[in-house]
């Protein structure tokens, strides 16, 4: 059992590092590009449990560190220290909550809310449990993601967007959540229905 959880937890490991350092991690919807990169976390999450989830989350903010730091935007500030703050001429530790926090709770929270739904809805609807879990893990991660960026880091991304910090700040935060996070999250709900629906009946297959 430990040495099948090691290979799939390396399967999920080389998925997301593929995603990572290809556009394979990235959809085009109109303007924006949906990220990829959650949803092996997510599913990894479910297949095999909270801890390995845990660490799967936590290579992805590690992936998202490396990425910002090497191939840094303007917005990087928000999740590498070693990127200067917008308007400064130094970085922050904070982005490191910001980079790790969140990506590491994706890879523990599907865990809990997928045997949750599972009992609230019974394996006869195990799809729609498996699509509402890729669905909130997704927006677990833009969620916190965003309102961190707006607590730690408010004047900073205000001055980057142009616009006021404060409820100014906040309403531009709520319409990239509404435009980005959610076809991120309808994309992760799909994807970890259908391949997690496969990986669990091959596991239940192996164990019969």
């Amino acid at each position: 059992m430990k040495t099948k959880q090691s290979v799939l937890a390396a399967m999920f490991f080389a998925i997301m590092l593929l995603f990572a350092l290809t556009p394979l991690g990235f959809i085009q919807i109109g303007p924006i590009k949906a990220t990829l990169l959650h949803i092996p976390v997510i599913i990894g999450s479910i297949i095999l449990g909270p801890k390995i989830g845990g660490f799967l989350g936590f290579s992805f903010g590690l992936f998202s560190l490396v990425t910002n730091t090497m191939t840094p935007s303007p917005l990087s500030f928000v999740f590498s220290p070693f990127y200067p703050v917008y308007g400064t001429d130094h970085g922050s530790l904070w982005a490191l909550v910001i980079v790790f926090v969140p990506r590491i709770l994706v890879g523990i929270l599907p865990f809990f809310i997928y045997h949750f739904l599972q009992r609230k809805f019974g394996n006869k609807k195990d799809k729609l449990s498996l699509f509402m879990t890729g669905l909130t893990g997704s927006l677990i991660n833009t969620i916190l993601v965003m309102n961190l960026i707006f607590f730690l880091f408010q004047g900073a991304y205000a001055n980057l967007q142009g616009v006021p910090a404060g409820l100014a700040l906040y309403k531009a935060i709520l319409m990239i959540i509404l435009i980005n996070g959610v076809p991120e999250a309808l994309i992760a709900g799909i994807a970890t229905s259908a391949v997690t629906k496969v990986l669990l009946k091959l596991e239940h297959k192996n164990n019969a």
